[in-house]
């Protein structure tokens, strides 16, 4: 859970307190609902499975919602794509590791480390031209180094 409290004060220099509590709240529920899914996934709890999916895929639509209309450079839409995928590959993970297909594990974190840089490549260009002044510094020094 103190991923996801960094993550909401993370944002609070540009969007306030109450947002980053807000952020956290919402990354906490999505880490709690995960919890459940994982639990009823283990049992064999088809049924719960699909109740904490849904309650999974409500909460990315809740977070896609709030981050798009604190910033306009981050479409809703293109923050919902940017969840579901990621909800499909820590599916696709535990999957995998409840079948003991291990192949399948390495797959699925390859595949999940990189959609999360591009999760966190998307959120920070958005910030970036949202606040440009707060960051001219780093895009001068960015320039510097053949950045564009």
């Amino acid at each position: 859970m103190k991923n996801q409290e960094d993550l909401g004060n993370a944002i609070k220099p540009y969007y306030g307190e109450q947002a980053g509590i807000k952020l956290t709240e919402l990354l906490r529920e999505h880490i709690l609902i995960a919890g459940k899914i994982v639990d009823a996934a283990k049992s064999g709890d088809e049924a719960s499975v699909k109740k904490f999916n849904t309650e999974w895929y409500k909460n990315a639509d809740d977070i896609a919602q709030f981050l798009s209309s604190a910033n306009p450079n981050l479409p809703k839409k293109a923050l919902q794509e940017l969840l579901y995928m990621h909800l499909k590959l820590v599916a696709d993970d535990l999957s995998a590791r409840l079948n003991k297909d291990w192949d399948a594990v390495i797959k699925a974190f390859d595949e999940g480390f990189d959609h999360i840089i591009k999760k966190a490549d998307t959120l920070t260009e958005g910030i970036i031209k949202q606040f440009p002044n707060k960051f001219s510094l780093f895009i001068q020094q960015l320039k510097g180094l053949g950045g564009s």
